[in-house]
């Protein structure tokens, strides 16, 4: 099969989604199929066809992190995606090349693929500063439903707190696959870690044998609710001296927690962004990985702690609460109390700390790239077999008005 994945979001960029998609694209390749990638260039404002499989299109910064936005048809790229003679189209976006995508689907009449990776309505107060919430809720959620409902051949969501908010709230009426978002989870096992490099690190950041090492990685923001994590740790270090808190990234909200952290000198470790290539690395300096994050359409960093065997402590969303089982694999809490009470059993008792992380790994497994790639390639079979070539939305209206000319006629 011929495969066209189109994302805002690629590598070398590190984010979820940019991991998933990358993640997705050798699953597929080892699996014999042929995998084209469109996506926008974050180096300069100009297009790359260096790799004959990618094209890079140039983007302007949207002051949101690192993303950048493209135009919603660059011409330049239209005669390389014609000659790759795709398949099937996968968008993971919603935004320029997602719209792009779905142009082009619908030009060279190719059945689109979406999945929905972000829980848009809980990040709409980098846009608002906090204004217009209900209002802008309202327009996440129009935009959500035309792309996904109108456009979209099938739709792949990781969560069934994705599914839910499609079916129970936007009333969408067309297919939902759950399909969890895979990992390479080998990049994550013991034996595959470099010994040596996690050696260097220790030494780095003058982690002692004794140290328990509680593990937080992800974006430095506020809807990963680091605070909650941070202001917790007070308690935590009281009842154990050489309890430790590291929060591996980079983010918006960074040097304001390095500040409010000040007061636990080297007890609270910021590393900063490191290479995704080292991210492995980080979790083998941990004895346990927590998060608190209630924004989340699926954890990915939680499953690549289990596949490094590490058990979890993690907030009880719907997120997390499908890929940890309470108290075999990790912890789920809600509250304060719930959270200080699962660190403390943890490091009073090493027994099940480590009956935890055997667990973590062999619940990792479920979450493997290969399985994955082979539940997507269902979703683009069903695609293939059931697409309707009859446009629909605002595709009709346009094919009606050149039928009847501009003017009625």
């Amino acid at each position: 099969m011929r495969i066209g994945l189109f994302t805002d979001t690629y590598a070398p960029q590190i984010n979820g989604v940019a991991t998933s998609i990358l993640m997705l694209e050798h699953a597929l390749r080892k699996m014999g199929h042929k995998v084209y990638v469109v996506t926008i260039n974050n180096d300069t404002l100009s297009y790359d066809f260096g790799d004959e499989h990618i094209i890079r299109i140039p983007g302007i910064p949207t002051g949101i992190y690192d993303y950048r936005l493209s135009g919603i048809y660059p011409i330049k790229a239209i005669n390389k995606i014609k000659e790759w003679n795709l398949d099937i189209i996968h968008s993971h976006t919603e935004f320029s090349i997602g719209t792009f995508a779905r142009i082009i689907a619908k030009q060279l009449d190719i059945p689109i693929v979406h999945t929905y990776h972000t829980m848009y309505e809980d990040y709409v107060h980098y846009i608002t500063k906090g204004y217009f919430k209900t209002t802008s809720k309202k327009i996440v959620e129009y935009f959500t439903k035309f792309y996904c409902d109108k456009t979209a051949t099938e739709l792949i969501v990781p969560t069934k707190k994705t599914y839910d908010l499609f079916k129970q709230k936007y009333k969408y009426d067309r297919n939902v696959h759950i399909i969890p978002t895979g990992i390479e989870i080998e990049r994550f096992y013991k034996k595959n870690i470099d010994s040596n490099k996690v050696e260097q690190l220790k030494k780095q950041y003058k982690i002692k044998e004794d140290d328990f090492i509680i593990l937080f990685v992800g974006r430095i923001a506020k809807e990963k609710n680091i605070d909650f994590l941070i202001d917790n740790h007070a308690y935590l270090a009281r009842k154990h001296k050489n309890c430790r808190l590291m929060i591996v990234g980079g983010g918006p909200d960074l040097e304001l927690l390095k500040s409010k952290s000040k007061k636990f000198g080297d007890n609270i470790i910021f590393t900063g962004k490191v290479p995704w290539n080292d991210v492995p690395n980080y979790y083998h300096l941990a004895n346990v990985f927590t998060t608190a994050s209630h924004t989340e359409t699926q954890g990915l960093t939680v499953v690549e702690a289990m596949a490094a065997s590490l058990a979890v402590v993690a907030l009880n969303d719907e997120s997390f609460n499908t890929v940890i089982v309470d108290g075999l694999d990790g912890f789920l809490f809600n509250d304060r109390k719930q959270y200080r009470q699962a660190m403390l059993k943890l490091m009073s008792d090493r027994n099940l700390l480590l009956k935890m992380s055997e667990q973590a790994l062999v619940s990792s497994a479920k979450y493997s790239s290969k399985y994955y790639a082979e539940r997507v390639l269902d979703v683009y079979n069903i695609a293939l077999k059931g697409r309707n070539t009859e446009p629909r939305g605002f595709f009709k209206k346009a094919r009606d008005v050149m039928k009847r000319g501009f003017h009625g006629k």
